[in-house]
């Protein structure tokens, strides 16, 4: 009896273990916006694959292994905590499990290039080729490699050059899987997507390859959302759709200023628009401007792109988006500074919201940046308030120099420049205390719930609200004595004696 049980737990051992070693095994290089959360909910959708997730910032591996994740995403930490050390593992020993890995997604920075040829626009491309030469390096067996970063046209033939020159007879399929994740709902996006885009070489081998990514997102999202294509339209997919989300925005807030000069109401404006079934309401919402890490950096490369293919018309029609956005912002600090005599300097101006939109910590290309730069122009004291970023981070977005943010952390500026003139409180009453205006630049829910009399009563008067997302009642703050300035709205009569410069 003792006998039969040692061999049935010897026989069950080793099906373990033949399990174990017949298991799909996948790995992200990068452990960022996009890396963490997508291999999360891979890894709670499949649980018969290994995932694992590397990067070389022992920090940031640190706190993707601990109870305070590195990024703020609603629903990502419950996801992260039920997988975490079952099929979901967060390394920093890179090679181990690229080797191990049957597919490698490769997440890395794309910046901006800031010299050389391209500079300004161009994606920067040293991570993704250091990535491959890796690879390459450390692999025994075939790996199918995911480009999932963001990637200019045709970067996939030039990763697939690198891989195929230093193969060492091990054959690699390079495939273009882009994210389309909105941050803030990044998990709802994963669990539920409009789409999948895979695409890959159109040979036996290209489309085996995309055959078996499909069959991973195929575990909980519907067929008829995996959408295949060939490599260069996967790959330019990614940039036509935030070119044309980027555009919306700045069609919008052009309307915006339309809108104030005329005394038309842009919320109207776009409601009466978006009701069109061949436009839609989405991101027609007036703002102080669109930030976050792609579309800004993924039109510049669009236009690149153009220009490098004989396109300078059409290169100059998405300059034109950037151009907007920049306006955009440039036109808020101008009407801030007008509509307070002309100057700002020494005054306390709270600033509500450094995020560039809510639910997420991100500040990367954030609106508040350029806000904040343009009222420190002008001697402004500065008291922010954000309920997901850290003072640290906002004291280093202020010091660096453009682009910089796109680098890896350890690459960054290690001590930024403190900047005197601003200082980052937690409560949005200690803020505003004793300040001339207010600007609210993050759409945070819980800036509509403020007691705005309490934070009236305690400011220097005349008292203003310069609401860069729209998000308060005008009218109510109006009856409390604020003086009120909304984007696209008609303007106070306060603020049409002081038009904003041009």
């Amino acid at each position: 009896m003792v006998f039969t049980i040692m061999v049935f737990e010897y026989l069950l051992l080793l099906f373990q273990v033949v399990v174990y070693k017949n298991k799909m095994k996948i790995c992200c290089i990068g452990a960022g916006y996009v890396g963490g959360p997508t291999m999360a909910v891979i890894a709670l959708k499949c649980p018969d694959i290994e995932v694992a997730v590397v990067d070389i910032s022992v920090p940031r591996i640190a706190a993707w292994n601990s109870d305070q994740l590195p990024i703020y995403e609603p629903g990502l930490d419950g996801v992260v905590k039920e997988c975490r050390g079952r099929n979901l593992f967060f390394s920093t020993d890179v090679e181990k499990h690229v080797r191990e890995a049957d597919i490698v997604f490769v997440s890395v920075n794309t910046p901006t290039k800031t010299r050389g040829l391209g500079a300004g626009k161009a994606a920067d491309l040293t991570y993704w080729e250091s990535a491959a030469r890796m690879i390459a390096d450390v692999s025994k067996s075939d790996k199918i490699v995911v480009e999932k970063s963001t990637v200019p046209v045709k970067t996939a033939e030039a990763i697939e050059k690198i891989l195929t020159h230093n193969s060492k007879g091990i054959k690699f399929q390079i495939l273009s899987n882009p994210e389309f994740l909105a941050e803030g709902t990044a998990i709802q996006d994963l669990f539920n997507p409009d789409r999948v885009l895979i695409g890959g070489r159109e040979t036996p081998e290209g489309n085996k390859a995309v055959q078996a990514l499909k069959e991973v997102y195929a575990h909980w999202v519907p067929e008829e959302r995996i959408l295949t294509t060939n490599l260069w339209s996967a790959e330019l997919s990614k940039l036509a759709a935030n070119a044309f989300l980027a555009q919306r925005i700045s069609s919008v807030n052009a309307m915006s200023a339309l809108c104030e000069a005329t005394g038309a109401d842009v919320t109207q404006v776009s409601y009466a628009v978006g009701k069109d079934t061949r436009i839609g309401p989405k991101f027609l919402n007036a703002s102080v401007g669109f930030g976050g890490s792609c579309f800004q950096k993924d039109i510049l490369n669009l236009v690149y792109i153009c220009e490098c293919n004989g396109l300078p018309e059409v290169a100059e029609y998405w300059k034109q988006v950037i151009k907007i956005n920049d306006y955009q912002k440039n036109r808020f600090v101008n009407r801030v500074v007008s509509s307070m005599f002309n100057t700002v300097s020494n005054k306390k101006i709270a600033i509500l919201g450094f995020a560039f939109k809510k639910d997420t910590g991100d500040t990367r290309e954030t609106p508040a940046i350029d806000v904040c730069k343009g009222l420190l122009g002008d001697k402004a004291r500065l008291s922010i308030y954000d309920p997901q970023v850290t003072e640290d981070q906002v004291q280093r977005d202020l010091s660096m120099n453009k682009f910089d943010w796109d680098h890896p952390l350890h690459l960054q500026p290690m001590s930024p420049t403190t900047v005197k003139q601003v200082s980052c409180v937690w409560d949005a009453y200690e803020a505003t205390k004793d300040a001339h205006g207010i600007c609210i630049l993050t759409e945070w829910d819980e800036f509509k719930k403020l007691d705005f009399k309490r934070i009236y009563d305690n400011m220097q008067k005349p008292a203003f609200v310069f609401d860069g997302r729209n998000i308060v009642n005008a009218d109510e703050l109006r009856e409390i004595g604020f003086i009120v300035y909304s984007i696209g709205k008609p303007l106070d009569p306060w603020l049409k004696d002081m038009p904003a410069v041009a």
